[in-house]
């Protein structure tokens, strides 16, 4: 293994780096595990320890089981194309018997020989007992949703459409959760729709500065399964790829989803003076990789924001769109209704 440093992704948080001989301590000791997941400069990506060349012999001779499949089986294989710029919506084409499940209230149209089913719980669930489905309606609730989803099924013959419109102006992303590793953790309100067989859940932020101060609270999202996912987010989304040690300190409110293998902190804005005036709000989140994030330019948050200062409730004004009745403040209020 020579002078490698490996990065070990355990519980979606990653570790290290470590050398050869620290490393073949923490497996010796059981804290590196057949199943944790291994990371080194030259690799295409993260691997299974049992399955790392250097490690061979090190976890026994029986081979790691395979991971288990999303409770609802393996994800339906649906084709999918995005319209649109700034108000996308996402068109997702059903072949017979296939399903998407979506947030109560996200279609905008669908094709003759869908059927539409409210269901209890975040749909991955629906062939076992009671217990299973309570279950996932509880995360469901502790993320801030609805217990309830909709699940579209093609009953017909032939191909037919459903389509998810974006709930402000944003992006929508196509995540294939296979390539990406079986998960990936999101912002609460962000996810929009996906193939039937996808696990929705959470993820807890275990470190309690990390829940307190990171925008997202303790909870967020996760999503589990092989299939296609769909993530919206506000103003214009930037995908960055982490290298091995790279960190990068985002706004919270800008951070969108990343993948369990990039590690999520907060940290403190530098200097009394800055956290206060500086607009910027008193910590950042920081990111440190190996793995792949997304940030949006404009968190809703921010957006409801200056739609609030602005609205005449919360003491803004009209601006009147430069007319002079508008420049002449209330005046223009009597002849328009307001």
């Amino acid at each position: 293994m020579g002078d490698k440093q490996w990065y070990v992704a355990i519980d979606g948080q990653s570790h290290g780096p470590y050398g050869e001989i620290e490393l073949r301590r923490k497996i010796a000791a059981g804290e590196v595990k057949r199943d944790h997941h291994l990371f080194s400069d030259g690799m295409k990506g993260w691997v299974p320890a049992h399955a790392v060349a250097e490690l061979q012999g090190l976890f026994g001779p029986s081979p790691a089981p395979p991971p288990p499949a999303p409770r609802g089986g393996r994800a339906d294989a649906v084709d999918f194309e995005v319209f649109g710029s700034e108000m996308q919506f996402v068109e997702i084409e059903l072949d017979p018997g296939e399903s998407v499940v979506a947030e109560a209230g996200g279609m905008m149209y669908m094709t003759d020989g869908i059927e539409m089913q409210t269901i209890f719980g975040d749909g991955s669930g629906q062939q076992g007992g009671f217990m299973d489905k309570l279950v996932g309606a509880g995360k469901r609730l502790l993320t801030g949703e609805s217990l309830f989803m909709t699940v579209f099924t093609h009953r017909g013959a032939g191909k037919a459409r459903v389509a998810f419109a974006s709930p402000y102006p944003g992006k929508i992303i196509p995540v294939d959760l296979a390539k990406a590793g079986g998960t990936l953790i999101c912002q609460k309100d962000s996810f929009l729709c996906a193939a039937k067989g996808v696990q929705v859940g959470i993820a807890f932020q275990k470190k309690i500065g990390t829940g307190l101060f990171g925008g997202e609270g303790f909870i967020m999202q996760k999503l589990e399964g092989d299939g296609l996912a769909f993530v919206h987010a506000g103003g214009t989304i930037v995908e960055r790829q982490l290298a091995a040690g790279e960190r990068l300190r985002v706004d919270t409110g800008c951070l969108v989803a990343l993948e369990p293998s990039v590690s999520y902190d907060i940290e403190m804005v530098g200097g009394v003076k800055s956290a206060i005036f500086g607009g910027e709000g008193f910590f950042f989140a920081r990111l440190a990789g190996p793995g792949k994030v997304w940030l949006q330019s404009l968190p809703f948050s921010r957006l409801a924001g200056r739609v609030w200062q602005s609205a005449p409730q919360a003491g803004g004004k009209s601006r009147g769109e430069g007319s002079v009745l508008g420049q002449l403040g209330g005046i223009g209020g009597i002849f328009d209704g307001n």
